[in-house]
């Protein structure tokens, strides 16, 4: 399928910049956590505030509209994933909160507005029975490339530093992201983009959908991760080992819920993560085992992939003018929380690391009840 797709110039020019993303985005998770506590010795509190502050270009993604007046959404997107190879590979250079606090935000600007234009041009490029296709199979190449990342950290260890191995993966993006310089990309149907913040009531439950997806999100990013590895002491290659797995059973999965989209809509789809999301977030929280807590994380993964659903039903409502300003606002509106979540959560979990996963299995059943509200023509 993947093959097929690569005859597509469009498809083959976001191909190229999703492994150049995947590189630089899954090398930093996977490091990150390792070096900021044995490198620069945070702590829970600590853990919060870096992702807060990691989530501050998200927040700020819906001005990404105003870059369109100097660039074409086709080479910013180019510009935005060099930038985030610089702050990745400037990361091992700066052991300290405060280097981690300025190479943070300076990868996160990249990959926040990356991916919110990634979004934009999908949506504009292809139509609506591809879209989810689409999306599934760049996250399969996501996948693949992640696996690939995971397998060279591990052994890469052995012979470099942090700071070579954050060196190493900043370069590869810069280097991959340049290619598509010399690519053309098609040119999207006339549509022209709104250049400005644009807000319509009638896009209500998808910006709903947005804010809890993104609420949900934090709590799978900055706590799961830290609570394999500060609770279970899980190693650098504990977590790169779990990385590899997870990324091949998304290899896999993500075609199929792509083509379970298509064949029974988004608010099944939707249901379906959000139920299960309730039973993963109760069982963090209760289940007192590194193996159960490695098994749920996994999961808890793989259901990211139910996510395109959101995407694809607000391209069935939406019209085409409005698409690239409203990824912006619909990626904004999924970081308000970030931006107070992660440091909040840091606070309660000084007290109890159960609190936020808790508070998760509450933010599933409100998810849920929203779900029940969307409407198709495939539903």
């Amino acid at each position: 399928m993947i093959r097929d797709l690569l005859k597509n110039k469009a498809y083959s020019y976001l191909f190229i910049l999703t492994i150049a993303c995947a590189i630089g985005f899954q090398g930093w998770r996977t490091l990150i956590n390792n070096f900021a506590v044995d490198s620069v010795g945070i702590n829970g509190l600590w853990i919060g505030i870096l992702q807060s502050v990691r989530e501050i270009p998200g927040f700020l993604a819906v001005l990404v509209v105003y870059f369109l007046f100097l660039f074409k959404e086709q080479r910013l997107i180019t510009h935005f994933v060099i930038i985030l190879g610089v702050g990745v590979g400037l990361t091992g250079f700066m052991p300290s909160h405060a280097g981690l606090i300025i190479t943070i935000l300076i990868m996160s600007l990249g990959f926040h507005y990356y991916e919110t234009l990634r979004q934009s041009l999908v949506l504009q490029s292809f139509e609506k029975d591809e879209t989810s296709i689409v999306f599934g199979t760049l996250n399969s190449v996501t996948a693949l490339t992640n696996i690939l990342i995971g397998v060279l950290i591990y052994f890469i260890t052995m012979f470099l530093s942090m700071k070579g191995m954050f060196a190493l993966l900043g370069i590869s993006v810069i280097i991959i992201a340049s290619i598509t310089y010399f690519k053309k990309y098609p040119v999207i149907p006339d549509y022209p983009q709104h250049k400005k913040m644009i807000l319509r009531k009638k896009y209500w439950l998808f910006y709903v959908l947005n804010f809890l997806s993104g609420a949900r999100r934090q709590i799978f990013v900055v706590f799961s991760v830290f609570l394999l590895v500060q609770h279970y002491k899980f190693s650098i290659k504990a977590i790169t080992i779990l990385f590899v797995v997870n990324n091949l059973l998304n290899y896999f999965v993500a075609p199929i819920v792509a083509k379970c989209i298509n064949r029974f809509g988004e608010r099944k789809i939707l249901y379906t993560e959000y139920a299960s999301l309730f039973v993963i977030f109760i069982a963090y929280a209760f289940i007192d085992s590194p193996w159960v807590a490695a098994f749920l994380y996994i999961l808890d993964n793989v259901l990211f992939n139910f996510t395109i659903a959101i995407k694809t039903y607000f391209q069935k409502i939406a019209a085409k003018r409005d698409i690239a300003s409203s990824m912006a606002v619909g990626f904004t509106i999924n970081h308000i929380t970030a931006v107070f979540f992660p440091l909040l959560g840091g606070i309660f979990w000084m007290y109890s690391y159960k609190i936020p996963f808790i508070a998760g299995a509450v933010l599933a059943l409100i998810s849920l009840l929203f779900a029940s509200k969307v409407r198709t023509d495939t539903v």
